[in-house]
């Protein structure tokens, strides 16, 4: 399985239960990361210069896949774009929309996955959404078996709003609709591995921070995927990836 996502921390934030998924399952894992998350900002109280971050967070991408068992982390070297602003073409979404797809078509052709996972992008991040887009356009007449996004429901989404800076561009939008969800994969027992590896993002503010304990445990102990490829074609849904 290869996950592919823009930023250091989107493998153990969103994807990571799904990797651990995978490897207790047996199998061969990947991640792909298109930046080094330049453009975040660190934690307040990390000590962390923001010169420094492209380094840090490219060692904690690297000390979390150790925790998920991924075997091979790949980096793209484009630039983060930030959450707004002008994005040029050494950003990830400035660049021409098939020299990423080509991009990640390279590392597809390499790794050779029979299942691919990206980001749903419906967090509004401009490079989260190029990312997807472009994973999807990459799969295209390859050998690739099955893509899944990698989703947050709308009804999480939603009670995440009640804890959480209304006013962050991170949670603008609504989420992914129940409906859509094709995948539900259990993870409870993956949950403290799930929790180092976003320990490892030690630069960053982890999304799940605060949150009550039930919220929390919602978010964290069962996985929401979309499979868009094959198209579902409706029925019961599926409970494991291997």
């Amino acid at each position: 399985m290869m996950v592919v996502v823009a930023h250091p921390d989107d493998e153990s934030f969103g994807c990571g239960s799904t990797l651990l998924h995978a490897a207790a399952a047996g199998a061969r894992t990947a991640v792909v990361c298109a930046t080094r998350g330049e453009a975040g900002e660190p934690a307040p109280g990390s000590g962390i210069a923001r010169v420094e971050l492209a380094r840090v967070r490219e060692r904690e991408l690297r000390d979390a896949a150790v925790v998920l068992g991924v075997s091979s982390v790949r980096l793209l070297d484009f630039a983060d774009s930030g959450m707004e602003g002008p994005a040029d073409a050494a950003t990830l979404a400035g660049a021409p929309f098939d020299v990423v797809r080509d991009a990640v078509r390279e590392q597809l052709d390499d790794f050779r996955p029979h299942v691919v996972l990206t980001l749903d992008a419906t967090d509004g991040h401009r490079d989260h959404a190029r990312i997807s887009d472009a994973t999807v356009a990459a799969v295209e007449g390859t050998r690739v078996e099955r893509v899944y996004l990698q989703c947050f429901s709308r009804e999480l989404v939603q009670r995440w709003l009640q804890y959480a800076d209304p006013d962050s561009p991170y949670l603008s939008a609504p989420g992914t609709p129940e409906a859509l969800v094709t995948t539900l994969v259990d993870s409870t027992e993956l949950l403290a591995q799930r929790e180092k590896a976003i320990a490892a993002h030690s630069s960053q503010v982890s999304p799940f921070d605060g949150l009550p304990a039930d919220l929390y445990r919602d978010f964290l102990t069962v996985d929401r995927l979309q499979r868009v490829v094959p198209p579902w074609a409706g029925g019961e849904r599926e409970t494991q990836l291997f």
